[in-house]
């Protein structure tokens, strides 16, 4: 992968008291991603079929509007989640 520099307004940032996070599993050991993929299973799961927990999705697009969701994302006025529909 193709290391990339990219500029950040940190005043922005800070304006809008964000936080910026990231991680990744790709480079951990198999066992170690399977023990995450039960314990979610085991511990979360059953709030979210229960309904005691839920993502806040902001706006569903079905796929072929893309670009849409795209915009909307970059422009940074929603909560919560947008999520793209295939049909």
């Amino acid at each position: 992968m193709k290391e990339r520099i990219v500029e950040i307004d940190l005043m922005k940032v800070m304006m809008k008291r964000l936080i910026i996070t990231g991680s990744t599993l790709r480079p951990r050991e198999t066992p170690f991603k399977q023990t995450i993929a039960m314990n979610l299973e085991k511990y979360v799961w059953p709030y979210l079929e229960k309904g005691e927990i839920k993502p806040i999705v902001y706006k569903v697009f079905p796929l072929e509007e893309a670009s849409r969701a795209h915009i909307l994302m970059e422009n940074s006025q929603h909560i919560g989640k947008i999520v793209l529909s295939v049909s």
